[in-house]
This record gives C-alpha cells, structure tokens and sequence, in this order.
C-alpha cells in the first residue's frame, strides 16, 4: 500500500467514530425540531435555580395538558418572576404573541427588570399592567389564558370574580383558561382559604362557571400527596418560600412543593 493511500485509509478511521456523535446530534435536534415545548424547556436562558424546580412544576406535561403551542396567542396571568415567562417567551417568540398581564404594584417594576436582563429572547414579550391597561389585548384575540398559583391571591384580595371576567372577554370563542393552584381538601373549612393560601377545587370551578367558562378537565401532573395541606402557617411553609427558615427545613425539603390542581377550562364556542 503507497503513502497515498495509507493517508486516505487513517483519515477514514478517524472519521467513523464521528459518525455516530453527529446522528445523535441530529436525532437531539430532529427531537426537539418535533417538540417545540421541550426546546422551550431546554433553552439556555433559563436560570438553574428555576429548572430544579422543574421537578415539582412539570412543564412539559402541564403546558401539553393545557394545549399549548408555539403559533397561539397566550396570556399568563400575574408571572411575577418568571419562571413560566423563561418557557414562554421562548416557546411563542417566533410565531405566536405572549402577552405577560402583571397586576400593578411591586411585581409589575421587577417583571419589568427581568424582561430588561435578557432582551434577546424577551423582546417580543408584551407587557401589560392589570388592570389598567388590560383591555390593551383585544376582545376575543387570545387562544390560551394561564395562571399559576395566583388565584388563591385574587380569593384572599376578593377580585377573583373581576378577573376571571377578564379573562373569558380576551379568550376567543374556544379558547382555553389553565389554572394551577394549591389544592385544599373539600372537606376543610372554607374560611381556611382566605389565609392559607390554598383553595378547594370546586371554589375554582365556581369562580370560572360564574364567569362563564366551562370547565372541561382536570390533571393530576402537578399532584403532591406528601402535602396534608394544614400548616400552620400555610403554604408558604413548604418549598420554595419556606418560611420556617430553618425550623424542621429537611422535614418540608422531604415533602416537596405543595399538592396542586391543574384545571382546565373553556369559554364556550359561539
């Protein structure tokens, strides 16, 4: 065998174990060409310290259950420090509308900040101030409306009634109203719910039919069943609030983020 071809021989050897690095390389990108939820996911503008709770808010599964995609018009309700904002912005970017409807007061300057921090990739995020400035967002012009854990704030503040108003007049006819929030047994006293930060199923049901959704199913994805949901001082004791501080820390580190509810619900086609 001449130099030539011994050359050309080793060259080819040294390719062949890239081949298989490059198919996977191929398949990760076909994957998440596929699911653009799970690119979102993936984006590297997320901050660690919100993709480790990943494992007690399940995106993935609770943005699929809600319908999600990447052409809709969405709305998430109160996103406060975003933590769903870092999905969604990238998710709607290119081909949908994400409007961020942040109640006035001393979140709406902090959503501002975190929008200003990384302007490649919220730049096209619209924010909107509730509720002065919430019929901005044309009548009938939204496909999807999401809130995470924020009713119980609008149940203990006594706008909840007002709000959901709001959100069945943005949502076109079919559009779809996705809820998470902490969930109290139906059993518990009701009083319990203007302080400690959870509520009953059926009281979420009541504020969405009185506003005229309906109410078209439920999901156990964001479920605890180590939460009892009864302590003392309400759900800010669990993780992430703690506010305990270092009072039995390891105990409510073990039990995790709190038992939620995933409720969808639909405003009527016309």
């Amino acid at each position: 065998m001449n130099r030539l071809a011994r050359t050309a021989l080793v060259a080819t050897a040294l390719c062949l174990p890239l081949l298989p690095l490059a198919a996977q390389h191929a398949d990760h990108a076909a994957h998440q060409a596929a699911d653009p939820i799970a690119a979102a996911i993936a984006a590297p503008s997320r901050t660690p310290a919100n993709v480790a709770r990943d494992q007690y808010r399940h995106p993935a599964d609770t943005l699929a259950f809600f319908g999600v995609t990447p052409t809709q018009t969405v709305v998430e309700y109160s996103p406060s420090g975003g933590w769903y904002s870092e999905i969604l912005a990238p998710l709607l970017r290119d081909h949908g509308r994400f409007y961020a409807l942040q109640p006035s007061g001393r979140y709406l300057d902090g959503y501002k900040t975190f929008l200003a921090a990384k302007p490649t990739v919220y730049d096209k995020v619209t924010l909107v101030a509730h509720p002065d400035e919430a019929a901005t967002i044309p009548a009938g012009s939204v496909d999807t409306v999401l809130t995470f854990r924020n009713v119980h704030n609008m149940v203990m503040a006594g706008s909840e009634a007002a709000t959901f108003k709001a959100f069945f007049a943005m949502l076109k006819p079919g559009g779809t109203l996705g809820v998470v929030d902490h969930r109290l047994p139906e059993d518990r006293d009701s009083a319990l719910e203007k302080s400690s930060g959870y509520l009953k199923v059926s009281t979420i049901k009541r504020i969405a039919q009185e506003a005229g959704f309906e109410f078209v199913e439920a999901s156990e994805v964001n479920a605890n069943p180590k939460d009892t949901a009864d302590w003392a001082k309400g759900v800010w004791t669990l993780p992430p609030g703690l506010s305990q501080k270092e009072v039995d820390r390891d105990k409510y580190l073990t039990i995790g983020e709190s038992d939620r509810m995933t409720l969808k619900f639909r405003k009527p086609a016309a």
